[in-house]
């Protein structure tokens, strides 16, 4: 069946819900979507890995790259795939700059059993078709995540604090399957996840208000979308073989952009807490725990130059919670769309 798509290609080979197709009625459908922004050299790999990965009987995947008003070589690299492997990957050009909106593009674009996202400088492991097949022959699953192992494009420093991982993209849940739930500490993260259209189409697209385009630094819409996953009565778990390798290049790995960050995410976070308030105490309209780890990590600082630690990873992780404090404070009383 054939389908509009806004971009270089106007018509691409596409399912559609309520598809007659026999095979289409019989197997599992999964919509691959990579949004794409400038990074076509870096696609290239990640096309290749999901190409090259194993594909179980019973699933049909279609891998759909958003790009996101790209000013490098993304369509032509793209138009290249399509030409190399028609029927598997498909091209939408989505003009309004931000992730969110790229993906609720492709979200839009495709009709899959399954939507998938994974990000333009990430690699997926040879098992990750597996195990999603594996995973959502369980009707009861709704969406599932997995870890993010480093890909490191520079040395990985000494100062790098281990409760801050997150800041370059490392996430390891550990070695055993785990419910996202209350007692999970984390959230299902955008750049590794696959979520049954049907739960997606409950909790709504993502928010707009919230991601990162190249005018602002905005982050936490999967924070968000992860919360009204949840919100719905949808049942999702942390898969440890659901693995993608995430490329960490130089310049995140200062201490710089680890400040920049903290501080963006902190005021998405304020941003957030202005539609939905958590049930904790809040003092000034920060939550209070907020207060409480900046001063002990100010505590810690003042000991350290009294008494220099040998921990600097440490150090450096009580400095990140004052701009984490900072960052929310900003976004909830100050920050204007």
């Amino acid at each position: 069946m054939v389908s509009l798509v806004i971009g270089v290609f106007s018509k691409v080979q596409h399912r559609k819900p309520g598809s007659t197709n026999q095979a289409a009625v019989k197997n599992l459908t999964l919509d691959v979507l990579i949004p794409s922004y400038n990074r076509s050299e870096m696609l290239v790999r990640t096309l290749d890995s999901l190409l090259a990965a194993e594909m179980p009987r019973g699933l049909d995947v279609l891998i759909t790259v958003i790009d996101n008003n790209s000013t490098d070589a993304t369509a032509d690299t793209v138009r290249k795939y399509i030409r190399a492997n028609k029927g598997q990957i498909c091209y939408v050009f989505e003009p309004n700059q931000g992730r969110s909106h790229a993906l609720n593009a492709g979200i839009k674009m495709t009709g899959g059993d399954l939507v998938g996202m994974i990000d333009d400088d990430e690699e997926v492991d040879r098992r990750w078709f597996s195990t999603i097949s594996a995973a959502f022959a369980d009707p009861n699953i709704d969406f599932i995540g997995g870890p993010y192992l480093p890909n490191w494009g520079a040395e990985k420093p000494k100062w790098l604090p281990r409760n801050y991982l997150g800041v370059i993209g490392w996430v390891d849940g550990g070695n055993k399957a785990r419910a996202f739930d209350k007692d999970y500490p984390g959230i299902l993260m955008g750049g590794n996840a696959v979520i049954r259209r049907a739960a997606l189409n409950a909790a709504g697209p993502y928010s707009t208000l919230l991601g990162r385009n190249n005018k602002r630094l905005l982050s936490c819409e999967d924070e968000d979308m992860y919360r009204r996953l949840l919100a719905t009565g949808a049942t999702g778990f942390y898969l440890p073989d659901l693995i993608i390798y995430h490329y960490v290049p130089s310049e995140r790995l200062t201490k710089r952009y680890f400040r920049n960050w903290c501080f963006w995410r902190g005021v998405s976070l304020g941003v957030m807490d202005r539609k939905q308030r958590p049930t904790v105490a809040y003092l000034a309209g920060v939550p209070r725990y907020l207060y409480g780890r900046a001063v002990r990590s100010a505590i810690d600082l003042i000991r350290s130059v009294v008494r220099p630690k040998k921990d600097i990873a440490q150090s450096f992780s009580d400095e990140l919670a004052w701009w984490d404090l900072a960052g929310f404070f900003y976004g909830k009383h100050f920050y204007r769309h």
